[in-house]
């Protein structure tokens, strides 16, 4: 049989249609067009002209590349294809100048996925719930919400010190959390964001909008003291009801929380805790170095 790998278009939509993937839903064929224009693309591996695999890579401030897409016709599972796809659109990415990171986040329970990313060399950086809800009243104590910050600098300040300094995991978009470094956090961008800071000045919050399938007040902070800082879900739940009445939709609280974060709620929440996904990752220079390391194929 022939085997190729190439990016896909639009015109390849009848291909996908065909895949028997066993997603009776798949989000992918709605949006299709999208992930094969801008900053997406998807690559298919073929056999004798017939889609077998699919993944591709979305590019996020212009120096990140998340992984996904993945999709497998179970008619020819067991043969290595996903992972040999998958190890392409990675060496594919890093053919790009400005990415300097590549990565996929996949579910905990998503266990064929992970292996995949791990046989192509990926590391996993953190694991995180992508815990939402509407109500947080029960955290709330009735303390007087945080401080907004307003100024450009002491905004800096602050993810010079959390985040890029560190490389520390940000939570950039829902689904879409990365290593720290100056590109995620342009200027005008923290300028769009809410900060607030607690009366000492010892922690601070950031909230965002974002949109998935529903709206999203995507609350980022970056202590694992959730549940006893007085004001923190205060600040939260105000903007959280000014988002609300803006959208007049389906509107959430989104955090990603940690394992431990998530057990020190208590037990009376109404945070929804699906699978943690699992943030896998490698950099540039150490995705090069491992390939030059690397016996050469016979």
């Amino acid at each position: 049989m022939k085997k190729t790998i190439r990016v896909l278009h639009s015109n390849d939509y009848p291909h996908l249609e065909v895949m028997d993937t066993g997603i009776e839903f798949d989000y992918i064929k709605h949006i299709f067009d999208r992930l094969v224009t801008g900053n997406n693309r998807l690559y298919g591996l073929f056999l004798d002209g017939q889609l077998v695999s699919l993944s591709g890579y979305s590019i996020y401030a212009g120096s990140y590349a998340m992984l996904g897409r993945l999709r497998s016709d179970r008619r020819f599972t067991g043969n290595g294809y996903s992972t040999e796809l998958v190890s392409y659109v990675l060496n594919q990415v890093f053919q790009l100048n400005n990415i300097h990171w590549a990565g996929a986040n996949t579910q905990e329970d998503n266990g064929s996925a992970r292996r995949v990313l791990e046989k192509i060399g990926l590391s996993a950086y953190t694991t995180l719930h992508g815990a939402i809800t509407k109500d947080i009243s029960l955290l709330e104590s009735g303390s007087e919400p945080w401080w907004p910050v307003t100024d450009l600098q002491r905004k800096q300040e602050w993810i010079n010190r959390l985040y890029i300094k560190s490389a520390s995991i940000f939570p950039y978009e829902c689904y879409y959390p990365f290593p720290g470094s100056p590109d995620l956090f342009q200027d005008h961008d923290l300028m769009q964001w809410s900060f607030y800071e607690n009366e000492s000045g010892t922690r601070f919050l950031i909230t965002k909008y974002d949109q998935k399938k529903h709206h999203y007040l995507h609350a980022v902070y970056p202590w694992n003291d959730i549940v006893s800082q007085q004001g923190l879900w205060e600040t939260i739940a105000n903007d959280y009801r000014r988002l609300a009445q803006q959208t007049d939709d389906e509107t959430y609280i989104w955090m990603d929380l940690t394992k431990e974060e998530a057990q020190s709620l208590p037990l009376s929440h109404q945070f929804e805790l699906p699978s943690p996904w699992i943030l896998y990752g490698i950099d540039k220079v150490t995705f090069h170095s491992t390939r030059r390391s690397s016996p050469a194929e016979c």
